[in-house]
């Protein structure tokens, strides 16, 4: 009787840390969307030739300055891509990614800030869907131009692989992220939709449906960059 019970109570405690879980990434996604709509409104923002360039958007709202030293910030979010082998398509199904370096920490104050990176081409994807992925080092980064008369043909902007932005305390501004790193949130992904996925499982093989959560930040982008306007798409 007493075995029947415990076994009862485990039970729950691991039904209702599974719900928790999920409810607390799928409020992650919401914050994404409301994130990316904010900042696509911004006049003098990301401009629009580059998002339409971009195969793919990551987002971490909120990231903050948590210690002092090496790996001192964190932050976690989402990256969603454009579906298709080619990055054609129609934004997707998002994965979870963390944000994390000692770097990170230099662009934040006592605030909590929000960054947006856009990934620039199929080879920028690759590097970020693999693994773990150290900006300047395993891919190309930069301080993303902004405003309506920035060029997306500069040298910098062709070079790079991903481009970064960031927004604290109203003010909006490309900044570089080199040194930090980027990774799937393996747990996150879990706790999102009941099982283990990599990222490229959730982004590239359409393992999972998109969650409704995921819906106003998919909506946005495909609203404001419907189509991918690379060179040759």
């Amino acid at each position: 009787m007493h075995k029947s019970i415990r076994t009862c109570v485990l039970c729950a405690l691991l039904i209702s840390t599974g719900v928790w879980g999920q409810e607390k990434e799928q409020e992650r996604l919401k914050q994404c969307g409301e994130v990316a709509s904010e900042i696509l409104k911004i006049p003098d923002g990301i401009p629009q030739g580059l998002l339409d360039k971009a195969e793919c958007v990551i987002i971490f709202p909120s990231v903050k300055k948590v210690a002092v030293g090496i790996g001192g910030s964190y932050g976690r979010g989402a990256m969603i891509c454009r579906s298709g082998a080619n990055y054609t398509g129609p934004w997707g199904t998002p994965a979870m990614y963390a944000l994390e370096g000692g770097n990170i920490g230099f662009q934040l104050g006592a605030n909590a800030t929000d960054f947006v990176i856009l990934v620039m081409n199929p080879k920028g994807a690759t590097s970020v869907l693999g693994s773990k992925v150290k900006l300047g080092a395993d891919a190309a980064a930069a301080a993303g131009p902004k405003g309506r008369t920035a060029s997306a043909s500069t040298d910098v902007v062709m070079k790079a692989e991903l481009l970064s932005y960031s927004r604290s305390r109203g003010l909006f501004a490309g900044v570089s992220l080199e040194g930090s790193t980027l990774r799937s949130d393996g747990g996150a992904n879990e706790n999102l939709y009941g099982k283990k996925l990599s990222a490229k499982d959730i982004i590239l093989k359409g393992a999972v449906k998109t969650p409704p959560a995921a819906y106003p930040l998919a909506a946005v982008l495909n609203n404001k960059s419907p189509k991918n306007r690379s060179d040759g798409k």
